[in-house]
């Protein structure tokens, strides 16, 4: 991820630009380079068996023996040092592992040797594996100011009695996105010196290293070097971290990129990765289905406070973990997400922690109820050490499909499909990663759709721009009723795509556009009007939309 500075907090925008591509000829001695990698046997050195988590045969262990496999997200704790309550968030969501933001200070506030400590026991207190990284490594020959991995490595050193002892719970990555587009051959000696640095200092954790290229090792430096540079270990330590954004926008790209170290058995992770992105458009199912058929483990970026244009890459909006985006509901409850797919680590279950589930929550009572939305109100459930979320999900016959997650008793569902029978019901879920029976189900019948709603849309463009626009559209309630939760739909008529939206939550497939409304804009009074502001893409052309419904009814224009 690439970071933008401004006056304010700073912007965060993933740092992956695609300025060139290797051509499929030009590039041939290195794919036959690597076709040959799991020809040769990777020895594993003498060493004392590291007192945490290890490597072994190309697979992260930990001290256990037991097959760890990330399921987690990023979070940027050194813009945000008081959001740390986040790591509760993502752990009720169901992650196993974070990746915690930090600065040398070289280019943002440091995060000193306390800070540090408590972020590794806030991980701890909610049962998550520690990925700590330095980022002000990002796009180092390209980016001005940014520090070379030499200088991370100094800062591990600075901030290691933080560490010490927390092999088992924590993972050392070394320094975010270590070169840029340029220069970056320098990559493969560098990163052997400062993991050579780590250990002549004494540290025994699993180190991770980031790939040059913003991360995306278009030009195949790390995948072509890893095994000179897991070698350069004295401890056999070393997992290694690809980010994929645009250069991996089709699933052969993103097949090609991780089989290879599976096959030579070199260990990888999916560092970072989203649904979309300025350079290009990543694959974000093969990623997740590849991930989970190789086994290999992901954290998506990032949970939230991006800024510079990829708003979009928001898990939650606001820090909020009621506000999933689409982003974030693909990532957590979508097929091989993390919902479905996470395991914690057995580190937790062998020290003696909580393993009773709370009770089950209250059947869920049903409240305003529309022709796309319903909100789900239930009594709380009880737990020895504290509830820290509940899990809604919709049941039909035998089969479950997640909804949505709360940190509260209430739940408002949008996107529901006009006079259409559901049934609902809640688990609760404690700091432990413990899950309640279910609780009793709910039926919930949305009103018919289809007819011309009391509302009204205005739809402009507030400026325009080579490649993209800033747009606005303004609801107006003209029933004589309140408007209590709606989803907003349109087709743009051109090739407009939708990067960041304000006021609600976006979701675009083709050209049709799915907005539904945030806590703050849910309600529109009787003869009164919410507004959204949004910035998209666009081609030669920018013609605006002609119809749009609110809950599944037609609208006026304006």
């Amino acid at each position: 991820m690439r970071a933008l500075t401004r006056t304010t907090a700073p912007a965060r925008t993933p740092g992956t630009p695609r300025r060139r591509r290797p051509s499929r000829t030009g590039t041939l001695a290195v794919a036959l380079l690597g076709l040959l990698l799991p020809l040769f046997v990777f020895g594993t050195p003498a060493h004392a068996a590291p007192p945490g988590f290890r490597i072994e045969n190309g697979r992260l262990l930990e001290r256990s023996g037991n097959d760890f496999v990330m399921r987690g997200v990023n979070h940027a704790h050194t813009w945000y040092t008081d959001r740390i309550g986040s790591l509760a968030h993502i752990k009720a969501k169901g992650a196993n592992t974070v990746r915690v933001v930090l600065s040398s200070g070289d280019r943002w506030t440091r995060n000193d040797t306390a800070d540090v400590a408590n972020v590794v026991t806030q991980c701890k207190r909610n049962r998550l594996i520690c990925v700590l990284e330095v980022h002000d490594t990002t796009g180092y020959g390209e980016q001005s100011g940014a520090a070379t991995l030499s200088r991370a490595a100094d800062y591990w050193i600075d901030v290691q009695s933080a560490l010490t002892g927390q092999e088992d719970h924590v993972i050392v990555n070394i320094g975010n996105e270590p070169y840029g587009n340029n220069n970056y051959a320098g990559w493969t000696a560098d990163t052997k010196a400062a993991i050579q640095k780590l250990r002549a200092a004494g540290f025994d954790h699993t180190i991770m290293v980031d790939a040059p290229n913003w991360g995306q090792d278009w030009a195949f430096t790390m995948r072509d070097n890893a095994a000179s540079v897991f070698a350069a270990d004295p401890d056999a330590n070393t997992i290694f971290s690809i980010h994929m954004y645009g250069v991996f926008d089709t699933a052969a790209e993103v097949n090609d990129y991780l089989n290879r170290f599976v096959q030579a058995r070199l260990p990888i992770v999916i560092g970072e990765f989203g649904h979309d992105h300025s350079d290009g458009n990543p694959d974000e199912d093969a990623i997740l289905a590849t991930a989970q058929r190789l086994g290999l483990g992901y954290l998506g970026w990032s949970w939230s406070g991006n800024g510079g244009g990829v708003e979009y890459l928001d898990l939650v909006t606001g820090f909020d973990p009621d506000q999933l985006t689409s982003w974030g509901q693909r990532l957590f409850n979508g097929a091989n997400g993390i919902a479905a797919t996470s395991k914690e680590a057995a580190i937790y279950a062998s020290s003696g922690g909580d393993t009773t589930p709370p009770t089950a929550p209250g059947t869920p009572a049903a409240s305003a109820v529309t022709s796309s939305s319903a909100t789900l109100t239930w009594a709380a459930a009880t737990d020895a050490t504290g509830v820290t979320g509940y899990d809604v999900v919709r049941v039909s016959g035998s089969t479950e499909t997640a909804a949505t997650t709360t940190t509260g008793t209430s739940a408002t569902l949008t996107g529901l499909t006009p006079a259409t029978s559901y049934t609902f019901a809640v688990y609760a879920r404690d700091a432990a990663g413990n899950r309640s029976a279910r609780s009793g189900t709910v039926n919930v019948t949305t009103a018919s759709g289809g007819s011309t709603a009391a509302c009204a849309v205005g739809y402009r463009v507030t400026g325009e721009w080579p490649g993209g626009f800033q747009g606005e559209i303004v609801i107006r309630n003209t029933g004589t009723s309140a408007v209590d939760g709606w989803t907003l739909r349109w087709t743009f008529p051109g090739s407009q795509r939708v990067s960041s939206l304000w006021g609600g939550t976006a979701a675009q497939s083709g050209a049709a556009v799915t907005v539904t409304a945030a806590s703050y804009t849910a309600k529109i009074p009787a003869a009164g009007s919410v507004s959204l502001g949004f910035t998209a893409s666009r081609g030669t052309t920018n013609p605006a939309p002609t119809a749009f419904t609110l809950n599944g009814a037609s609208c006026t224009t304006s």
